[in-house]
C-alpha cells in the first residue's frame, strides 16, 4: 500500500491513534525506534494497513512540550502546538505560581500564550481578587487576557476566534474548567470519544490519556491531564530568567554580577521591589523556581 500523511491524536505505550485528516481513525504501531516515538500531536507517515498501519517516521516538528519526570528527565508530551491557553477562575483560588511555570515552558519554546478566566459569573468571589492580579500581571507582559463563562456561554465566542484555526492546549489547576471548555468548543465531543475508544481498544481508560481532537475551524484541542503539574528541572535556570524580564532589566543595576537580590548593598532587583517596578508575587515565585533549577543544575554537573 502507498504511504499517506496523517495525525497523531493519541500515543500509548504501545501503539498510536492517527488521523488520516479525512475523518478515519488507525491504531497504528511504530516501525523501528531510530526516529523516536510519535507523541499527540505529530504528522507522521505511515502505511495503512489491517488489522493495524505502521508508522513510517515522524515529520520535523514545530516544538515538543516536554515535561520534567519526579527524577527530573524529560519526558515527550505534545508536539507542534501552536498556542497554550492558561485556564484560571475564581475558584479553586489561582495558583500564580503555576502560571508562572508554564509562563517559562512558553517562553522557553516560543509558543505564544492566552489567558482565559473561566467562571465569570463567580467574580464577586473573594478569590476573584487574586484573579484580577494575574489579569494585569499577564496584560503586562503583553499576554492576551479573555474571560468568560462555560456556564453562561459568555466569551466563547471571542476564545472561539481568537484561536481560529490554531492547536492549542488547555493547561491548569484541576476544577477550572478546562473539560467544560473542551466541551464547549468540540460539540461532537462525546462521539468523537466513543470514536476512539472503539479504535484503540482501551475503552473508558482514553480519558486519561493526551488526546487531540481536531476542530470544525481546522483548528485543534489538546487535552493533556498530564499538564497539570509541571516540573522544569530539565529546562535550567537560563529559562527561568528569561520568563521574567522586569527582573533581568533591574539586575544590571545591581553593584555586584553575582548579586543574589537578598542583602548584598545597591541591588537594583531590590530598589526595583520597592519602587513597585518589580511585583513581589512575580520575585518570590522567580527564587522558588531558581532554586529548584539551580538545586537541578548543580546535581546534574554531580555537585
Amino acid at each position: 500500500m502507498s504511504r499517506a500523511t496523517g495525525l497523531v491524536i493519541m500515543s500509548t505505550a504501545d501503539h498510536c491513534l492517527v488521523d488520516d485528516l479525512a475523518g478515519g481513525l488507525h491504531r497504528c504501531q511504530l516501525r523501528g525506534r531510530r526516529a523516536g516515538r510519535p507523541v499527540c500531536g505529530d504528522r507522521v507517515c505511515w502505511t495503512p494497513g489491517t488489522p493495524e498501519g505502521v508508522i513510517n517516521g515522524i515529520e520535523p516538528r514545530k516544538n515538543l512540550i516536554e515535561r520534567g519526570d519526579f527524577r527530573g528527565r524529560p519526558r515527550a508530551l505534545v508536539a507542534n502546538v501552536d498556542r497554550l491557553v492558561i485556564v484560571v477562575a475564581p475558584e479553586p483560588a489561582p495558583d500564580s505560581l503555576l502560571v508562572d511555570r508554564y509562563l517559562v515552558l512558553a517562553r522557553t519554546l516560543e509558543i505564544p500564550m492566552l489567558l482565559w478566566c473561566n467562571k465569570l459569573d463567580l467574580v464577586a468571589r473573594p478569590s476573584a481578587q487574586t484573579l484580577t492580579m494575574l489579569r494585569t500581571r499577564c496584560q503586562r507582559l503583553g499576554i492576551p487576557v479573555l474571560a468568560g463563562s462555560t456556564t453562561t456561554g459568555a466569551g466563547l465566542p471571542a476564545l472561539r476566534n481568537e484561536t481560529r484555526g490554531e492547536t492549542i492546549i488547555l493547561v491548569g489547576q484541576s476544577g477550572v474548567g478546562k473539560s467544560s471548555i473542551t466541551q464547549a468548543l468540540i460539540p461532537a465531543l462525546s462521539l468523537r470519544i466513543g470514536e476512539i475508544s472503539a479504535t484503540s481498544g482501551q475503552g473508558r481508560h482514553t480519558t486519561s490519556e493526551t488526546t487531540l481532537f481536531r476542530r470544525d475551524d481546522d483548528g485543534a484541542l489538546i487535552d493533556s491531564p498530564g499538564v497539570r503539574t509541571l516540573r522544569l528541572d530539565h529546562l535550567g535556570s537560563e529559562a527561568v530568567d528569561q520568563a521574567y524580564p522586569e527582573i533581568l532589566e533591574a539586575a544590571r543595576e545591581c553593584r555586584f554580577r553575582d548579586c543574589r537580590h537578598d542583602r548584598e548593598p545597591d541591588c537594583g532587583v531590590r530598589q526595583g521591589l520597592a519602587a513597585g517596578a518589580i511585583e513581589a508575587q512575580r520575585f518570590e515565585n522567580w527564587r522558588r523556581l531558581r532554586r529548584e533549577t539551580d538545586m537541578a543544575d548543580t546535581a546534574e554537573r554531580g555537585g
